[in-house]
């Protein structure tokens, strides 16, 4: 078999290539009992004393590196601040490697260098180290950006994307699709009156007005794959099912728009900038408030509740009942 793009897209594809090649080459998988490989979370864990280091590192290699509302920089480390505050980690700080392609324009470095710090500045996270090399300009696309990031939580504050519980009810923070919609208007020269931008966002702030608000059990970003791909690996590792109401989950018109002309379901496209939520019923409607009060979180909304049966289904406003599968992987590929 030969890697091919959909390998690296979220989906079926993608994680039958990391359990039975990448898993499966590694011998130690975990630090001290702590959260590992083996669990394909949004990051791990080193248990020190009372509290886990969360750790987690990214690739970005998005296409094309500057789109409306972020580049190349800004989902570098919104998306690895993001995956430590899934893991209800306050993030510390990231590291940035860089391979740049020769002749790539100094100034676009610049904006780009400028677009990361500007990211981690709105939720206090540092810069701390990284490595730059260059390759040949026959040789590489640009620019590919890799960053780890790390975080600090107490051990019983540790959240995981696999303990929903029958009863929860799921919380979206926002419009699902935006980011890899964008990208593919951008792509095919798609317009509208009201232009269509990427969400791509630190969402520590909506982690930390969640936590304080009530009890989440399950947490995760719904990034490649999209909000399809999240919530079915939600469901599966949780061994639960989940009953979501189909015209509760926010959409803009402008992605509706695009994803009907393209034939791509908005569910199944990366978003950069979007927690979904498995939180305790009783606490639901304060924790909504408290993330509709950070300005990435207004089109936050409550959109279904976690259920005994097998599946991810999805009800539609006259009452019919579908499967929302898994996607075979995200149909916008090179979206982060």
């Amino acid at each position: 078999m030969k890697i091919g793009m959909n390998h690296g897209a979220g989906g079926e594809v993608m994680e039958n290539l990391i359990k039975d090649t990448i898993l499966g080459n590694v011998t130690k998988k975990a630090v001290n009992d702590g959260i590992g490989l083996d669990s394909l979370d949004d990051g791990a864990t080193i248990p020190i004393g009372n509290q886990q280091i969360v750790i987690t590192t990214d690739g970005h290699t998005v296409n094309p590196l500057f789109f409306p509302g972020g580049d190349i920089g800004r989902i570098a480390a919104a998306g690895t601040i993001n995956d430590v505050s899934m893991m209800g980690a306050k993030p510390l700080a990231i590291t940035n490697s860089m391979i740049i392609q020769e002749g790539f324009p100094e100034e676009s470095l610049d904006t780009i260098m400028k677009s990361m710090d500007a990211c981690c500045q709105e939720v206090d996270v540092a810069i701390v180290a990284g490595d730059t090399k260059v390759m040949e300009s026959d040789k590489l696309d640009g620019i590919v950006i890799s960053t780890t990031g790390l975080g600090i939580v107490d051990t019983d504050k540790v959240i995981r994307d696999s303990t929903l519980e029958i009863g929860d009810k799921i919380i979206i923070t926002g419009t699902v699709g935006d980011h890899g919609l964008s990208l593919m208007s951008l792509r095919e020269g798609i317009n509208f009156e009201s232009t269509l931008q990427s969400d791509v966002a630190p969402m520590w702030g909506i982690v930390e007005k969640a936590t304080a608000a009530g009890e989440i059990h399950a947490m995760k970003d719904p990034t490649r794959g999209g909000f399809a791909n999240a919530i079915n690996e939600m469901a599966d590792k949780s061994g639960v099912g989940v009953l979501l109401q189909d015209d509760s989950i926010p959409i803009r018109d402008e992605v509706r728009g695009v994803s009907d002309m393209l034939g791509i379901d908005p569910y199944e496209v990366a978003n950069e900038g979007k927690v979904v939520m498995g939180v305790k019923a009783s606490d639901a409607e304060d924790i909504l408030k408290a993330i509709k009060k950070d300005k990435y979180g207004k089109n936050a909304a409550i959109i279904g509740e976690v259920t005994d049966d097998n599946h991810v289904l999805v009800e539609t406003p006259v009452g019919g009942v579908r499967i929302m599968e898994t996607p075979i992987a995200d149909p916008v590929p090179r979206v982060c």
